[in-house]
């Protein structure tokens, strides 16, 4: 009960106001009374799901979960992440405290630095994405894992009725990305990827950003051979592919796209599809005449210029 107490506190924050949460508030303790006993004599089972589309920035479709649903995913979180985050190299970057994209940058840029021996000799980069990332996932593979770590038989159970109450192409395979839960379940998937990365390939220039990662060289024909590698594990033990579009090795003075920025050995510039897209939906905001959304949009998009050289670009936005 405490732990769920405490899960609704941090769960309710910044979404008071909306509809759902309002409904369950109304008969919070009966509701939290509910879910404790049917989780104690485990008749709980997970709801459905409400599906519904974003751009960010391409099509992704959403899967969001009931209030009390999405509530546990909180409360087993609260749990399991402090635990699994040690297990986790530190050059994983998604969904993780005191992580996140802007620190992947800079470490990006300190990875190239120390490779090319301060920019004096020439560093390859392999770049790489998994197909279809959150819709591959193997439950089978992902409680195989899970099952290492957690020998509570209770804990598992939970785990199994949460991740099979979703599936995308196919029984038994894909988690809906509007889960808390499956952002960590993810991260403790790939971190069997990263942990093959890191001690059976012995990359020392290694990230992971969710799905995108980079691996940095001097030896271009070591990186084919480290991309063949990778395409043999992540196909044999977790049944991941690799998107065939999204394969690169190219130098790093020849510019490295990775995570919305093009990266140089003296700069990096805005991705020219995020620069166009940063001008559309400022054009938009304007046409709806909401200044509060404008500014708010504005503020946003300059915190973001700030971590790349776009003075130019913020300098326009200003005068805009």
């Amino acid at each position: 009960m405490e732990n769920l107490l405490e899960a609704w506190k941090e769960f309710v924050c910044g979404k008071r106001k909306r509809s759902d949460m309002q409904e369950f508030q109304l008969k919070l303790f009966e509701n939290i009374h509910r879910l404790h006993s049917d989780l104690k004599d485990k008749s709980y089972k997970h709801g459905c799901y409400t599906p519904f589309k974003i751009n960010d920035p391409k099509p992704r479709d959403i899967h969001k979960a009931l209030v009390r649903d999405r509530l546990l995913h909180h409360a087993l979180y609260r749990k399991l992440y402090p635990f699994f985050d040690r297990t986790f190299i530190s050059d994983s970057y998604s969904c993780r405290n005191d992580k996140g994209t802007h620190r992947a940058l800079d470490r990006f840029g300190d990875f190239a630095y120390r490779a090319s021996w301060g920019h004096t000799k020439t560093v390859w980069v392999l770049k790489c994405d998994v197909k279809k990332f959150f819709a591959s996932v193997d439950y089978e593979v992902l409680f195989g894992i899970l099952e290492k770590y957690i020998p509570d038989k209770d804990v598992m159970w939970l785990i199994r009725e949460i991740v099979g109450s979703f599936h995308s192409t196919k029984e038994g395979v894909g988690l809906p990305l509007g889960n808390l839960t499956s952002q960590l379940f993810v991260n403790i998937y790939m971190n069997e990827f990263d942990q093959f990365v890191k001690h059976r390939l012995k990359e020392k220039w290694y990230i992971r950003y969710a799905d995108d990662f980079v691996i940095l060289n001097q030896d271009r024909k070591w990186l084919g051979h480290a991309l063949a590698e990778t395409h043999r594990f992540l196909e044999q033990k977790l049944h991941l592919t690799l998107h065939p579009n999204k394969i690169s090795i190219r130098t790093f003075a020849g510019g490295v796209d990775f995570l919305g920025w093009v990266h140089f050995p003296t700069h990096r510039v805005l991705r020219t599809a995020t620069k166009r897209r940063m001008w559309r939906n400022v054009e938009v905001k304007k046409m709806l005449n909401n200044a509060d959304t404008l500014q708010s949009s504005i503020q946003s998009y300059m915190g973001m210029l700030s971590h790349g050289d776009a003075y130019k670009l913020q300098a326009v936005i200003r005068m805009d």
